[in-house]
């Protein structure tokens, strides 16, 4: 190999090296019984997010010490989303080195980038290339991915909720195996830091409620039964109205109307509705469900 070429080898040889070592500290052992292991990203002080399947309730951590061992600490599952795989937990003691983040902004389709997991005492890395960068998507287990990323082959066992880091050893996304079938995916930080806040704060996702059952009709949905007491009872929808639109977005049917109440709990909206043929606009404040 010319000198040049090797050159540019060992220097990259080098940073991945340093990557790894740059995040292998917030980088923890989860296990999973029977002699299993998993990856955590240590998130704060005392706080690891990880992948909400493969998860007990209770846990042990294990965190990375100087003398190349693991203090292994007891640690409790204070919220899950199966909707984006995130699981939080909350480990005795705190004292854990917290992982540093990166938006998506500037990387791109080809940059090299590693997925890091501790399912074992070491911190392991397998190199993989970023293989799609998208917009935002939803999931067959009803959350959302401010944006889609994916990696180009399958990520190893045991390295679900660990990082996927960039070159210079900033997590870019938490890899997961079970959220998207035949996907290699890693939930991108902005994705973490909106699902981690919400699960810290209230155990759960909440997602908008209005308390009504729907059947698809022509022009939106049509309410076919109303929960005592719920925001639409409240508000004086009845039974046979049709939800044409909320807040100005189209309903079209039940999942339409599922859509545009997810990201409105609290709110108070104006709500279109069809009511014996006449057109006319109701106030209702969204209800919230974790």
């Amino acid at each position: 190999m010319a000198q040049p070429a090797l050159d540019v080898f060992h220097a990259l040889d080098s940073a991945l090296a340093a990557a790894v070592a740059a995040a292998a500290p917030s980088t923890v052992r989860i296990a999973r019984g029977h002699g299993q292991g998993g990856t955590g990203i240590a998130w704060s002080d005392d706080l690891v997010v990880t992948s909400n399947f493969h998860c007990p309730d209770k846990t042990t951590v294990g965190i990375a010490t100087a003398d190349g061992n693991l203090d292994e600490r007891d640690a409790e599952v204070i919220g899950r989303d199966p909707g984006t795989d995130i699981a939080v937990l909350r480990v005795t003691g705190g004292g854990l080195a917290a992982a540093q983040f990166r938006e998506l902004d500037g990387l791109a389709v080809g940059n090299l980038a590693l997925a890091v997991g501790r399912p074992g005492k070491t911190a392991r890395a397998s190199l993989r290339a970023v293989g799609v960068l998208g917009p935002e998507v939803d999931t067959p287990r009803g959350g959302t991915l401010d944006r889609y990323l994916e990696s180009d082959r399958q990520i190893p066992r045991g390295f679900a909720g660990g990082p996927l880091i960039d070159a210079d050893g900033k997590v870019v996304g938490m890899n997961t195996r079970t959220l998207v079938r035949g996907a290699d995916l890693a939930v991108p930080t902005v994705t973490l830091r909106r699902v981690v806040d919400e699960l810290v704060q209230h155990g759960g996702i909440r997602r908008g409620y209005l308390g009504v059952g729907a059947y698809p009709t022509k022009g939106g949905a049509l309410i076919a039964s109303l929960d005592d007491a719920g925001p639409a009872a409240k508000a004086g929808l009845f039974v046979g109205d049709i939800i044409t639109s909320i807040a100005g977005d189209a309903v079209t049917g039940p999942d339409s109307l599922r859509d545009t109440l997810a990201d409105r709990p609290g709110e108070t909206v104006k709500v279109s509705i069809l009511r014996a043929g006449q057109a006319q606009e109701v106030d209702v404040t969204i209800g919230s469900r974790s």
